[in-house]
């Protein structure tokens, strides 16, 4: 545990309900977790939304921005890499610039946290539809990291994938799963993965991560705090 009050702001789309839940559990070491919520179309996001999309995030991050924050974790992992790798730096660097403290990406964190632990060919889940897929391919591979087996839910709006479990999402896991792969990537804050993690790792007997659990390695790397439990 941290010996000393830390404070967060977690950036997240307004339907996520698994992520704070997660974080929470994740990094004990945030005593302050706030939560601004991004109002989203009920369709999934596009580039077209994304505009609008950053706009709509200043405007819910700012009253949170007035107290001390010593960090902000960025979790609209579509967001991120919908604008590719150079506009979701952009966009990181507003939002520290707004709360005066450093800010981790969701989207960025998937492809730095598989490079820092040595898997570079992955098995992906994701509950995204095929064009979005085929962006986040392009997204990891631009962080070296090649897609070897993809499995996709395709949900067609948040309220679809807000009904996702972790049992379906154990399961696409291990439709996916392919014996050249180094690991396994579970995409998207939404899904549920934090109690499925430690049974798919038993079966596949190999690493597997999930977006959210990226995100908090990023964090506690960033404040200073040991993030190497998360590999276990």
């Amino acid at each position: 545990m941290a010996d000393r009050n830390i404070r967060a702001i977690l950036v997240v789309p307004a339907n996520n309900t698994t992520m704070e839940v997660e974080i929470r559990r994740y990094c004990p070491e945030i005593t302050e977790l706030e939560v601004a919520r991004i109002p989203r179309p009920h369709r999934p996001l596009a580039a077209a939304d994304l505009p609008t999309y950053r706009q709509s995030t200043l405007e819910v991050v700012a009253p949170l921005a007035k107290k001390h924050t010593d960090l902000v974790i960025y979790g609209c992992t579509a967001a991120g890499f919908l604008a590719g790798p150079q506009g979701d730096t952009e966009a990181v660097k507003v939002l520290s610039d707004l709360v005066g403290a450093p800010t981790v990406s969701t989207a960025v964190a998937m492809g730095e946290v598989l490079r820092a632990n040595g898997l570079r060919r992955v098995d992906l889940v994701s509950p995204y539809i095929d064009w979005k897929n085929e962006i986040l391919i392009q997204f990891l591979a631009a962080a070296g990291i090649t897609v070897l087996g993809r499995n996709s839910f395709c949900a067609q709006n948040p309220t679809e994938l807000g009904q996702i479990t972790g049992e379906q999402v154990y399961e696409k896991a291990m439709e996916v799963a392919r014996d050249g792969s180094d690991g396994l990537l579970i995409a998207c804050v939404q899904l549920p993965t934090i109690d499925v993690i430690p049974q798919l790792k038993a079966q596949l007997k190999r690493p597997v991560w999930s977006a959210v659990r990226c995100a908090a390695w990023a964090a506690l790397t960033a404040l200073s705090q040991p993030a190497e439990r998360l590999a276990a």
